[in-house]
């Protein structure tokens, strides 16, 4: 059920959970966690949610999903309270979760190369064109994501 405050739509966490398709029990972690600091409270104490609540929801899903950690993304919560004086803490916070997201996607790249010759190999032993080919540089990989 959509309910309106003023000339703000809110939307109830199921509504949110099925937009985003994120579970409830993770929107009201990212609440205990003080991710979320200014969601607002039904009569009941059922938290009620505006478009901007959502959009930030959906930005700290992505930034999870790339591995920020809830800590990272509470500085940057607390930063952002602060006012626009704390943008180059903010934005220091997010260049260097950047430069590891690159890291890692450097690590995923080598990887599927890897998988992919492999695949090359497998391809040519089912043709009947068995060919000794090796990995030579799988050893030379950094696996740590």
């Amino acid at each position: 059920m959509n309910w309106t405050w003023g000339r703000v739509n809110l939307f109830t966490i199921k509504e949110v959970s099925e937009k985003l398709n994120c579970p409830a029990h993770t929107i009201r972690f990212y609440d205990k966690e003080g991710l979320l600091p200014d969601i607002r409270r039904d009569n009941h104490g059922n938290r009620l949610f505006e478009k901007r609540d959502i959009d930030w929801i959906r930005l700290i899903t992505c930034f999870r999903a790339t591995g920020m950690s809830v800590a990272d993304l509470k500085k940057i919560v607390d930063l952002a309270l602060q006012g626009d004086e704390t943008i180059g803490q903010r934005r220091s916070i997010l260049e260097s979760h950047q430069a590891e997201i690159k890291r890692k996607q450097q690590v995923l790249n080598e990887a599927f190369e890897a998988v992919s010759q492999k695949l090359e190999v497998y391809n040519d032993i089912e043709k009947g064109n068995p060919e000794e080919r090796f990995l030579t540089y799988i050893g030379e990989l950094d696996t740590t994501i």
